[in-house]
């Protein structure tokens, strides 16, 4: 009979910060520029060159910090953490294992269970390594080194999540935190958000944890919840057979479902850590952190209770908008030029969310000009195009950002207002279906209902629905 087991997890999790240079030097951070354009002497690791701090990065790592209650080391300061990799220039990365700038912080999250405390042991700042780029056709490794020096975050949690569904809740406030701040756009695709799981199982009760694995190569939260339900899995089946968990690192393959070892998990004496001799300690004043602290945009929890009382929002609605900053920014942005938080809303929880879905895409991938919505709006308020035609827009609106005025005028999808070519429609479509006229004043109520629809089809949907309905039930009960 199969033991009960429970699962152990912590997150290392590493995020790339909005600054436009980089950390240690004046290279570009944009993301999909073209191979080792964004690079210079320092990020390379040319001898001789020396590092300058960016101020940003510090008081984006505060930033952070501070919203996930964090404690601050107003003096910290940077040390070498020594490897050889292809990817990395310097054979080192500039790093912190001694002093980081916060320690001590925790997220609360909501379970099925009820809320849960996740504590948050350190966040460290530090720089990115390069990438590498294998070519299957040439056999060989190519390295692109635009990434090499772009300025990260690595929060480092406590082994307090128990399963794959606190480690996605986890992920999502952190995400959600950092978002708000504008720290960073925390995009798993782009790689500006990334996570390294630690996992071990131990016997239901027991108190000495497990031997952990670490999984790395994991780029979105479905990846993430796979791997965890996969390792778990995996470190069972060893147990149950008698054998040992292998302390690891493993690379997860979402394509396959499974876990492959790539080498020995490594101790913080493998990396010969030393204080980085050409980077000053950082001393952050009272001062400083205060500034950090009244800094503070308006987060999420904030937005939600303001939406109910400023826009007579339901809660339903302000928690769906507000859970991605692009979503809660069109929200405002649009309410702000039309005037009318409901309908924004209705459009964008109803319509944007459907074609989100669709595109495989989260709140964040919202691109359209507020302008353009609010526009849309606008044109249904006045009459001047009915919803069904709407629906259409909004999609044009959504994938190609069109100017709603200029695309109803173009495709000539103005409402339908003459009433003499309505009834002319609306009379040939009861000469041709008699059996409805009967229907009708026999008291079925659908027959008039089906008259609407071919009315409308034969219009292409651009006839006012409340005019055709009322010109309908004149003309059945007129007709013989």
């Amino acid at each position: 009979m199969r033991k009960e087991y429970e699962t152990v997890i912590g997150l290392e999790v590493h995020v790339e910060l909005a600054t436009k240079t980089k950390i240690f030097c004046a290279c570009s951070t944009k993301f999909g520029g073209a191979p080792n354009t964004h690079t210079c002497p320092v990020c390379t690791g040319m001898p001789g060159s020396l590092p300058v701090l960016n101020k940003q990065v510090v008081e984006y790592a505060l930033a952070v910090g501070l919203a996930v209650n964090c404690q601050v080391n107003q003096h910290c300061k940077f040390d070498r953490k020594n490897y050889f990799y292809p990817d990395n220039p310097q054979n080192y990365q500039i790093s912190q294992l001694y002093l980081p700038i916060c320690h001590d912080g925790f997220v609360e999250i909501e379970t099925e269970g009820g809320t849960r405390r996740i504590g948050i042991h350190e966040i460290h700042m530090e720089e990115d390594a390069g990438k590498l780029i294998h070519d299957e056709w040439g056999d060989a490794s190519l390295v692109d080194f635009n990434r090499s020096g772009v300025p990260l975050i690595e929060i480092v949690s406590e082994p307090d999540m128990r399963s794959a569904q606190e480690v996605i809740a986890y992920l999502e406030k952190l995400r959600m935190t950092i978002q708000y701040l504008g720290a960073s756009d925390c995009r798993l695709q782009e790689g500006s958000m990334r996570a390294d799981v630690n996992l071990s199982v131990r016997e239901a009760g027991a108190r000495e944890m497990g031997t952990r694995t670490e999984m790395k190569n994991l780029n979105s939260f479905k990846a993430i919840a796979r791997a965890i339900e996969g390792e778990r899995e995996r470190q069972i089946e060893i147990l149950e057979a008698g054998g040992k968990v292998i302390q690891e690192t493993r690379r997860w393959d979402d394509n396959k479902g499974v876990s492959r070892a790539m080498r020995s998990k490594e101790d913080a004496q493998d990396y010969r850590y030393f204080p980085d001799p050409d980077l000053t300690p950082v001393e952050i004043g009272d001062d400083w952190l205060e500034r950090i602290r009244q800094a503070r945009p308006e987060m999420r929890e904030e937005k939600i209770i303001r939406y109910q009382k400023e826009f007579g929002l339901p809660p339903y609605d302000a928690d769906i908008l507000t859970g991605w900053k692009r979503l809660a920014d069109m929200f405002e942005e649009t309410t702000a030029l039309c005037g009318k938080p409901k309908e924004v809303s209705n459009w964008l929880m109803v319509e944007g969310m459907r074609l989100l879905k669709e595109q495989g895409m989260d709140g964040d991938g919202l691109s359209f000009s507020p302008k353009n919505l609010a526009g849309l709006i606008g044109l249904v308020e006045k009459n001047v195009i009915n919803r069904t035609v709407a629906k259409a827009v909004f999609e044009e609106i959504f994938r190609s950002d069109v100017d709603p005025e200029a695309y109803v005028e173009e495709h000539g999808l103005k409402v339908v207002n003459d009433t003499d070519a309505l009834a002319k429609a609306i009379r040939e479509i009861i000469a041709a279906n008699p059996q409805s006229v009967q229907d009708f004043k026999n008291g079925k109520e659908k027959a008039a209902g089906f008259i609407v629809g071919q009315t409308m089809r034969a219009m292409k949907g651009k006839a006012d629905p409340g005019l055709v309905n009322q010109l309908v039930r004149k003309l059945l009960e007129e007709a013989k």
